[in-house]
């Protein structure tokens, strides 16, 4: 059987104009996959040079198939079962800077090279005091890009035209900001020349952005059966869900030169936005994605249901998540109807793609915070618009309080108990022992303290109203379970 490599893909050798700090699936199937898209479209005409930025691990699959790879899609696409498997080939080299530091440096010096893409998971854009500029390289991502820039500011004099545009996608707040300031700190640390700090504020841009793709990753138990199919080996595929969110807010405009969004035009459920906002959509995907997740998940687990597709498929946990979305979450947003409608929709065929099998007590874990992050601030404006409390929602935490109940504490997790067999509860230890020391008071008593403890409901006019309602609705989960009580209090449509 063929191997997967450039002589099978006949790839096109293009000029590098992106450097990739992350070799990892969502990458992979995100960034390389749009921008193959874009040289297939004529509209960008570049490729990629991939850093792997740890020792951890290797590249020799990288190597075997000389950075080619496919990319296997599978959900809905309107309600009908999509399917596409692209072979990949805007990535042009991969090098390992923690083996090879001179092959690193020498990406910095690449005329053509304008973006820097980085995903080092969310722990990666963080200061290391103890890095200094002679390592080779230094441990951290914000001191390995602060010397690759060094490196080229060095190498072009100084030029304001060879300034970069970083485009983090790590998953936290303002990724690009907080990669700005771990740079700038770094510069300051290293006591760097000021022609350098000045050509990196000057000529540098640091984008903030939002991702959104489920990457399901390496087909391990299919994969077999997809080779004899397609006939080549490729031990770097990577599957995920048709629908892809790029979104990225830059204070100068870099669409014309880096045009994803008019490469993915026809791409039914992908899009790439450009802004000087991004906050608008982290709060329609948080609110509306990830709220829908937390608020349902706990109810759905508790009555009887594993996955999120088990979910979709039981008329009442999909009636009661419709409900919440559509009458709690969304009238509490300030995007256009339309888009928020559009965003719904999608939602829900990400939830049902039958090939996605999404547990919901992986869902479960820290669900407290993320509660108090995803749904609380629907709740909040609810009350602001509606002076009541929006009933889904207030169920909805009641469900996480009955989640929470365990029956013993174990090394790590509580232990709770439905339909008579064990789950694990796993969030912070305070959380924890929070719900273990409070197992035994009464509904309304917990709630009280659950309050206390997590100061929710303490900025709103309907505290002692949501108190009563939410420790009724424990008694009535309790008594009836989850879905005769969704069904008598109407919460679901």
């Amino acid at each position: 059987m063929e191997i997967m490599n450039r002589c099978y893909t006949h790839a096109k050798k293009r000029p590098v104009k992106i450097v990739q700090f992350g070799e990892g699936n969502f990458l992979r199937a995100f960034v390389d996959y749009m921008v193959d898209i874009a040289n297939e479209e004529n509209v960008f005409d570049g490729s990629i040079a991939i850093v792997k930025p740890i020792s951890y691990g290797n590249i020799d699959l990288f190597t075997k198939q000389e950075c080619q790879y496919s990319v296997l899609l599978r959900g809905l696409v309107d309600n009908e079962e999509y399917v596409e498997k692209r072979m990949i080939t805007s990535v042009d080299s991969i090098c390992d800077c923690t083996t090879d530091y001179e092959a690193y440096l020498s990406l910095a010096r690449i005329e053509t090279v304008k973006y820097i893409v980085s995903n080092t998971t969310e722990a990666g854009i963080k200061c290391d005091e103890t890095d200094k500029f002679e390592d080779k390289p230094a441990k951290s991502y914000p001191a390995k890009l602060t010397q690759f820039l060094y490196e080229r500011a060095e190498t072009f004099n100084y030029d304001s035209t060879k300034g970069l545009i970083m485009l983090p996608v790590e998953l936290i707040d303002n990724n690009g900001d907080e990669l700005k300031k771990c740079v700038y700190e770094t510069m300051d640390r290293w006591n760097l020349k000021s022609e350098f700090k000045d050509w990196v504020k000057e000529s540098c841009i640091f984008a903030n952005t939002l991702v959104d793709r489920i990457v399901t990753g390496y087909p391990k138990n299919e994969i077999e059966e997809i080779w004899e199919q397609e006939g080549v080996q490729d031990e770097l595929m990577v599957t995920a869900e048709p629908f892809a969110l790029w979104v990225i807010e830059s204070d100068k405009p870099i669409n014309d030169e880096f045009p994803l969004d008019k490469a993915l035009e026809n791409k039914k459920g992908m899009s790439v936005i450009f802004t000087d906002n991004h906050k608008p959509y982290k709060q329609r995907k948080v609110r509306i994605l990830n709220g829908a997740h937390t608020s349902f998940s706990l109810a759905s687990f508790l009555s009887g249901n594993d996955t999120v597709l088990e979910s979709m498929n039981d008329p009442v946990t999909f009636g009661f998540m419709n409900k919440t979305i559509y009458e709690e979450i969304i009238p509490t947003l300030d995007l256009p109807k339309e888009d928020l409608l559009n965003f719904a929709n999608q939602v829900e065929s990400r939830f049902k793609n039958p090939f996605i099998r999404h547990e919901l007590l992986s869902i479960s874990l820290n669900s407290v915070s993320k509660w108090k992050a995803r749904c609380y601030p629907s709740v909040k404006r609810y009350i602001e618009m509606n002076h009541e409390l929006p009933s889904n929602l207030t169920f909805s935490l009641a469900a996480l309080l009955c989640f929470y109940q365990g029956i013993r504490k174990e090394m790590g997790y509580l232990v709770g108990i439905r339909n008579e067999h064990e789950y694990r509860i796993q969030d912070d230890e305070d959380i924890l022992n929070f719900f273990y020391e409070n197992k035994d008071v009464d509904n309304l008593e917990l709630v009280q303290r659950f309050f206390n403890k997590t100061n929710l409901f303490s900025d709103v006019e309907l505290k002692e109203e949501s108190i009563m309602k939410i420790s009724k609705y424990i008694t009535d989960i309790k008594i009836k379970g989850i879905a005769q009580c969704i069904k008598e209090e109407h919460l679901y449509g």
